[in-house]
């Protein structure tokens, strides 16, 4: 469409609308020249009031600023078409490939901050919850479904979805999303294919107005995942990812937990080996510690027994993104290394003055050192070392406890090693992972070393053959003291890759328990245990999942 000026700001018409002084009269169908010169009115004082509710009144975080204004402009314009422009077929009337029309509830403009009883406001604008509920076109969209892992989930959904529940996929090439869905054949091969663009703040909208669930696993989330988180929050859409970056899950918690919480949106992160065994270990620990009468959860350690399998290359990508903005940011590097950095109430968890006042200082200089190494030596005798997930999980899990109104406990202390047993090599194993990992992490924050790793390491879309796949396999246990003196273990383990099949099982039954299962979790931005506890518990188990809890004294 023409461009046209408003306070200053550029902006450009969309889906062929004029903006400005004149608005098209043609839009899917003629429009008088009245209407349309109020059309275009409306739009000159609404941008106006929202690029100055935004620069006044809006925090903007992290480097979506710009993004995030164009994204409510757009938004302004769109919801002004009243849904005019038709649903557009790409390849003529008999493809299944499809671009999103708009899907809107009803919209008005609203004093900043304002919460009427019936509408969920959010940067000035509110979406009246009271109105007919719009019939969605779809139960779950896959975003990222020619991806590895977006692919292989795409085939678990074929397998184990019911008959008649509408599913699609989403990517942004259609010659991609027809190889795929030829490949996977059988219900998959008649799905339909939507061509969207996650970075655009239109086509997010569009995309979670015209779904129930929403799960994506293009990443990495902090580029490629915020607008469609907006966007989901917005609309009141579940959505569902697999992200573990903790700066990602920071902003997404901190500008739409309280929107989702509004519209019922359940935004669950981190639906895959980042982090479901952690945190479904941790919820039924304390669960069955509950039910026996044994008290909260007080130190609670969760160890990899065993592990096969590899890390993709979308985790890698962004585990890569995430080192790049830590050097470039102090900001960064402290919610990083904040243990309780993503808390819903971060005044009310411990201070390092509080954990350095609790933790138990063993005596004598060795001993003191000892403890504070990352390789040591558990009284049963097995040397333990650090896990690559662990600064992620422990934060999820943590925030587990503050949603959950700190059920598992006050005193509740979490963390996660790899167990390397016992041999007399299990020490310099677990030093060796120590090493490899302090050199990966800085490997990928340094620009030179980096670009050596990238050549070593998998890319995104990458992933080992069906053959390493199926031998892949996991077995985690947490074992937690209670206040009581008890002690409780719990097994999460799977014959499958984690970062592949296994991650696809758990991503696909999570999109399945937002679309089919009775929940009594509320909307917010949540986790696995907070959003799906157990009934997830249960869909893994019938996965071939085992997730058991015991006593052990």
């Amino acid at each position: 469409g023409a461009p046209g000026r408003c306070t200053g700001l550029r902006v450009v018409g969309h889906s062929g609308t004029a903006v400005g002084a004149t608005v098209s009269t043609t839009i899917g169908a003629t429009i008088g020249a009245t209407v349309s010169t109020t059309i275009g009115a409306t739009v000159s004082t609404a941008v106006s009031a929202t690029v100055t509710s935004t620069a006044v009144g809006e925090r903007l975080i992290g480097g979506h600023a710009t993004d995030r204004l164009v994204g409510q402009v757009r938004t302004v314009l769109r919801g002004l078409r009243h849904d005019a422009a038709p649903l557009l077929s790409v390849g003529g009337a008999d493809s299944t490939v499809t671009t999103l029309s708009t899907h809107r509830r009803s919209r008005t403009k609203a004093p900043e901050g304002d919460r009427s009883a019936n509408g969920l406001c959010h940067n000035g604008y509110c979406h009246d919850m009271t109105a007919p509920s719009v019939q969605r076109d779809h139960d779950i969209v896959l975003v990222g479904a020619t991806g590895f892992v977006g692919r292989l989930t795409a085939a678990h959904l074929r397998d184990h979805a019911p008959e008649g529940l509408r599913i699609a996929l989403a990517g942004r090439s259609r010659t991609k999303l027809d190889a795929v869905a030829a490949e996977l054949g059988g219900a998959a091969a008649s799905w339909p294919r939507l061509l969207t663009d996650v970075t655009d703040p239109a086509a997010c909208a569009d995309l979670a107005a015209s779904a129930h669930v929403v799960v994506t696993t293009v990443g990495p989330y902090a580029r490629d995942g915020y607008e469609l988180v907006k966007a989901c929050a917005m609309a009141g859409t579940h959505y569902a990812d697999l992200t573990g970056e903790v700066l990602f899950v920071r902003d997404t918690a901190e500008a739409f937990h309280d929107v989702a919480e509004r519209s019922g949106a359940r935004i669950v992160h981190s639906c895959g080996f980042d982090s479901i065994p952690s945190d479904l270990s941790v919820l039924e620990t304390a669960r069955v510690a509950a039910e026996d009468g044994a008290g909260e959860l007080t130190d609670t350690v969760l160890y990899v027994r065993s592990l096969k399998g590899g890390l993709s290359g979308g985790t890698i990508d962004s585990m890569r993104q995430q080192a790049i903005t830590a050097r470039e940011s102090l900001e960064a590097r402290r919610a990083i290394a904040d243990p309780y950095g993503l808390s819903p109430d971060r005044a009310g968890e411990p201070t390092r003055a509080d954990r350095a006042a609790s933790a138990r200082t063993p005596s004598g200089p060795l001993k003191r050192l000892g403890s504070r190494l990352p390789v040591r030596r558990t009284e049963d005798g097995h040397w333990t070392g650090p896990f690559v997930m662990a600064s992620f999980n422990t934060r999820i899990v943590r925030r587990s406890n503050a949603l959950l109104g700190w059920r598992y406990g006050r005193g509740f202390r979490y963390h996660e090693v790899t167990d390397f047993g016992k041999r007399l090599v299990s020490p310099f194993a677990a030093t060796g992972m120590t090493v490899g990992l302090l050199g990966l992490v800085a490997g990928m924050a340094l620009r030179p070393t980096r670009t050596l790793l990238d050549k070593a390491l998998p890319s995104p879309g990458e992933g080992p053959d069906e053959e390493s796949r199926v031998n892949g396999r996991f077995r985690m246990e947490t074992v937690a003291a209670t206040t009581s003196g008890a002690t409780y273990a719990t097994t999460v383990a799977a014959s499958a890759d984690p970062g592949y099949n296994g991650t696809a099982i758990m991503l696909g039954q999570s999109a399945l328990c937002l679309a089919e299962d009775d929940l009594t979790s509320e909307g917010g931005v949540l986790t696995p245990a907070v959003a799906l506890g157990s009934a997830l518990v249960e869909r893994l188990r019938e996965q071939d999942f085992t997730i058991e809890t015991r006593r052990v004294d």
